[in-house]
């Protein structure tokens, strides 16, 4: 008969918004061992599986420290309580934590006040504003997982969860009956209980005892700090705030750059100081969805994206709220993994404000291929492929705005848009090869901007830090012969030097917070390198911190109306590298809001 061997939880902290399923053993009648459902329309030897959630709820309700989620709160911040900020950012675990803590969350307390005393309400944020049950959700809705499970959890729909039991000061509470169970805001500080059991399918009666597991408490879903949208333009406030709570002005749009981590590089060995819990994919995909879709960006340039996650969560998620989605596999001539994990390219774009025009693949693979052929001895074409193929891609979008911001000098113009999107994953000991990708894509582009009048951004993670000979040629256009990265050339593949250069007037977005003239600017310009123009960091980890990542424009089409706010230090917190609870990859998003300009008569 069937039988149930064992059932345990792969996440030990359950957390609103991420689904639970339990890891169930069976052993069939025919003494196979299997982890396959058995569902009552289609049972097994005349047996299905029946299971339920319970949540387990106490007369006394338990608060949850707002640093330390997995630990029950013992004092609250009154000055949280009297600002009206979210309840659950006001509990803490002990005075070391609220003392460590205090730098960063007497922020909370001065955008409150500051929010009261200018406005007569509390201040709207990029990131989106918090609701008052304390799980860290945006408003903004979502339609994903995280809140259509939340109203069913599985196929039968929630009714007013029926007691099953009192006792001692518990109340049990049925709240679901599938496997699968995603923890709702009612559940934060509550025990829930899991419930297996065996059917005779013709009596619908349980066989034998049930399996039972209980959880630990469930957290709240830790929530990055909101990020606001500063205007480089000279005005010193916040963007204008559309009804879609998008900061947009008519004619303009924004575009968000984002490597997300790739689940197949998450692990607990690279980043050890990262809770299980908040580097499992379960946690993060429903973190990062919240996050990039509380930037409502018009473009959205994701790197890192795992083959799976792009076709059953990223792509079917962002369509719910609008986007249309084109993505770029990384080819797979080095990896030798499962397809389906390796990593790409996405782009997203609102239909409502572009449509498709065409798009471009790069594959740097082939590219090796023909130079190889045309430009290195046939005794060295070997190596030379060892050394230049790298499976790396770029994804080259052309769209259409369906908004116009073109003069009355130009009505009915097509406006169109060129965006690059790569990611430049090469070992940084093949300083060659990293250049030749970069150089390989802007001529490309070239191409691109020869053959239409066309905007361009050049978006993504070069894995290169600001100076080095990458950034170089992106950024001004050329290296400089004697760049000490240029030493680095066994197939001499960058000579000339003269030849590493590019045409397309392309400018880093974020250069103008050391260019604008706001009076609101100065908080940002002590996150920017002075000396190289580009933010402190985009990527931190324990073993590194720096700036990898790159928004791009062509700036005698395109201007900088505004960019999203710089993170520092003390915004991540003392002691904290990323990924980590509140934020879901190793590096942070970068967002701009851009203007199409008239281009120079020539």
């Amino acid at each position: 008969m069937l039988s149930v061997l064992r059932v345990h939880l792969p996440s030990d902290i359950p957390i609103v918004g991420c689904e639970l399923t339990p890891y169930v053993l069976l052993r069939r009648p025919d003494k196979t061992v299997t982890t396959d459902d058995v569902p009552e329309s289609a049972p097994l030897d005349g047996h299905f599986l029946r299971y339920k959630w319970y949540r387990i709820q106490s007369d006394r309700k338990v608060a949850v420290c707002s640093v330390h989620p997995s630990e029950q709160a013992t004092l609250q911040c009154l000055g949280c309580v009297k600002a009206k900020i979210p309840v659950a950012k006001s509990y803490h675990c002990s005075p070391k934590c609220f003392s460590d803590a205090w730098q960063h969350h007497r922020v909370l307390h001065d955008r409150a006040a500051s929010a009261v005393n200018e406005n007569g309400n509390e201040e709207e944020e990029i990131f989106g504003r918090y609701n008052s049950s304390g799980s860290g959700v945006i408003n903004a809705s979502l339609t994903g997982s995280a809140s259509s499970t939340s109203l069913t959890n599985g196929s039968t729909p929630l009714y007013p969860a029926a007691v099953t039991q009192r006792s001692g000061g518990e109340t049990w509470f049925e709240v679901g009956r599938s496997k699968t169970y995603t923890p709702t805001a009612d559940d934060i500080g509550h025990v829930l209980k899991f419930e297996c059991v065996i059917v005779d399918a013709e009596t619908k009666l349980p066989v034998g005892h049930p399996n039972t597991i209980l959880t630990s408490r469930v957290i709240p879903a830790p929530s990055p700090s909101p990020r606001r949208l500063i205007p480089v333009s000279g005005a010193d406030m916040l963007g204008n705030l559309q009804s879609d709570g998008r900061v947009s002005s008519s004619g303009s749009f924004t575009v968000l750059s984002y490597n997300i981590l790739s689940d197949s590089y998450a692990s607990s060995e690279l980043y050890s100081y990262c809770p299980s819990w908040a580097l499992s994919w379960p946690y993060r995909r429903q973190n990062l969805l919240r996050e990039i879709v509380g930037y409502r960006a018009d473009i959205v340039c994701l790197q890192e994206v795992q083959n799976d996650h792009f076709e059953e969560f990223f792509a079917p998620e962002l369509d719910k709220h609008g986007y249309q989605a084109l993505y770029k596999r990384k080819t797979n001539e080095v990896y030798s993994g499962n397809i389906h994990t390796i990593d790409g390219c996405a782009t997203f774009f609102r239909r409502d404000r572009f449509s498709h025009v065409k798009k471009y693949e790069v594959e740097f693979n082939k590219a090796a291929q023909s130079l190889t052929e045309v430009a290195v001895q046939t005794t060295q074409k070997k190596a030379a492929l060892n050394r230049l193929v790298k499976d790396n891609v770029a994804l080259i979008v052309v769209l259409e705005a369906k908004f116009s911001n073109q003069g009355a000098d130009n009505p009915g113009k097509r406006q169109l848009l060129c965006v690059a999107n790569t990611h430049v994953n090469v070992p940084q000991e093949l300083k060659d090869v990293k250049i030749w990708q970069v150089h390989t894509l802007l001529k490309g582009l070239e191409k691109i901007a020869a053959s239409a009048d066309i905007p361009m951004l050049v978006c993504g993670d070069f894995n290169s830090v600001p100076g080095s000979a990458p950034h170089s040629l992106l950024a001004m256009g050329k290296v400089d012969p004697m760049h000490a990265d240029l030493l680095v050339d066994p197939l001499a593949i960058l000579r000339p030097h003269s030849k590493l250069t590019h045409q397309l007037p392309l400018v880093s977005a974020y250069s103008s917070f050391l260019r604008g003239g706001g009076l609101g600017l100065e908080q940002q310009r002590r996150r920017m390198d002075p000396t190289t123009n580009e933010p402190l960091f985009t990527n931190c980890t324990r073993d590194f911190i720096g700036t990898l990542d790159y928004i791009l424009y062509t700036a005698d089409s395109l201007t900088v109306e505004s960019l999203l706010e710089l993170l520092d230090e003390d915004s991540l917190r003392k002691d904290t590298a990323l990924p980590s609870p509140e934020w879901s990859s190793d590096h942070i998003a970068l967002l701009a809001e851009f203007r199409c300009v008239p281009r120079p008569r020539r």
